[in-house]
């Protein structure tokens, strides 16, 4: 796989310019492993196992830093997936690609779902709970074997780019027609766009409903498709060269501005937190556009960034990159290996996110890495 492989297992075939894409790529990877490390500490379900802070001084940073993840980092991922989706086709053909698809994606998935999950829940079931039985006697009478857990993006991700590959097939669809890169308005207004069309899916799919038992949360995939679209356009003309450095400063300045207004709008409501989350609610309509206007800004804010001063790679940065799939999949087994071993530790659990934090990010990467060791597994992740 090439050192600019991206959007955790998707193959590029890219030069040398896209090095940054790559440290991009373990940002975002970095940015999942903390993500759902602080969930496990700030919330009382979302998580395998959690210990929910009663600190509301540390409750709401956590609830911002989720909040601003939220907001791009997965929607990144399908944008990068999708910017190399298309040479991948074009390079392999709509059968060896196809193949490569269901070995590269289904594998996971279906390693995720019947043995990494049910025995990170036996973990819990046997330490937090205390049901001191065999794993055997657990899988006995375990009935949850279909769960997606993380790798609800990878399901969609095989979801999407199988529909682009029929589509190419029957179709004939083509993104080769020149398309100027998007100036700074433009790409305000397609975030503003984008909250309203998220608003609506949003009265019946508010965020947190979640699609058993593939795991999508509905909310957030208008975001998805169209960054994935997106995506797909960028390649074929050219956007990520073309982006400006005046584009940049701008959506800068725009995340500095809109960044505080929905927090301070947010906490001096005295309204149900739901009505953020969707239904008919004026609330749910100025979360959703805030959301992708600060979102899309800080995508493509990073990508102009990485392009200018994150385009060098090293053999460090070269291996983190390479296990990045690895540690997707396999940081929930990090962390909750973590979160279960302080469980008896006597403090407040936003002490033990800052004291766990550094060491889960760290020990996930090693751990990638040496799953990438065994044989074979470097043909699948």
């Amino acid at each position: 796989m090439s050192s600019a492989s991206i959007a955790l297992n998707q193959d590029s075939g890219s030069s040398n310019k896209l090095v940054y894409i790559d440290n991009i790529k373990i940002l975002l990877t970095i940015l999942v492993v903390l993500h759902h490390t602080v969930i496990a500490y700030s919330s009382s379900e979302g998580w395998y196992y959690t210990e929910q802070t009663a600190l509301m001084g540390a409750r709401i940073p956590m609830t911002m830093f989720v909040s601003l993840n939220q907001s791009f980092f997965m929607g990144f991922f399908f944008l990068l997936a999708a910017y190399f989706t298309g040479s991948s086709y074009d390079r392999k053909g709509a059968s060896k690609f196809i193949k490569d698809r269901l070995v590269r994606l289904g594998i996971p998935i279906l390693f995720y779902s019947f043995i990494l999950s049910p025995f990170i829940s036996y973990l819990v079931y046997y330490f937090a709970k205390e049901h001191h039985i065999t794993y055997f006697q657990y899988l006995s009478g375990f009935d949850s074997w279909i769960d997606l857990g993380v790798t609800w993006f990878v399901a969609a991700l095989l979801l999407f780019t199988l529909i682009y590959a029929g589509a190419k097939k029957i179709f004939k669809v083509s993104f080769e027609k020149s398309v100027e890169v998007p100036k700074t308005c433009t790409i305000l207004w397609f975030a503003v766009i984008l909250g309203i069309i998220s608003f609506l899916v949003r009265i019946i799919f508010p965020v947190g409903w979640v699609l058993e038992p593939v795991g999508f949360q509905l909310g957030h995939f208008p975001q998805y498709i169209a960054l994935f679209i997106v995506g797909l356009l960028a390649a074929k003309n050219n956007w990520l060269d073309k982006l400006s450095d005046k584009a940049g400063r701008d959506l800068k300045k725009a995340c500095l501005l809109l960044f505080p207004i929905f927090f301070i709008i947010k906490f001096n409501l005295n309204t149900p937190s739901s009505w953020f989350s969707g239904g008919f609610h004026w609330e749910a309509l100025l979360y959703a556009v805030w959301e992708q206007c600060i979102g899309i800004s800080i995508l493509t804010t990073l990508l102009i960034k990485g392009k200018k001063r994150w385009n060098e790679s090293s053999v460090m940065l070269t291996k983190l990159s390479r296990s990045s799939f690895a540690v997707y999949i396999f940081h929930p087994l990090v962390i909750v290996g973590f979160t279960l071993a302080l469980r008896n530790w006597a403090v407040e659990p936003a002490i033990k996110l800052l004291a766990a934090a550094p060491l889960i990010v760290i020990v996930s990467f090693i751990f990638g890495s040496l799953i990438l060791l065994i044989p074979g597994v470097k043909k699948i992740i």
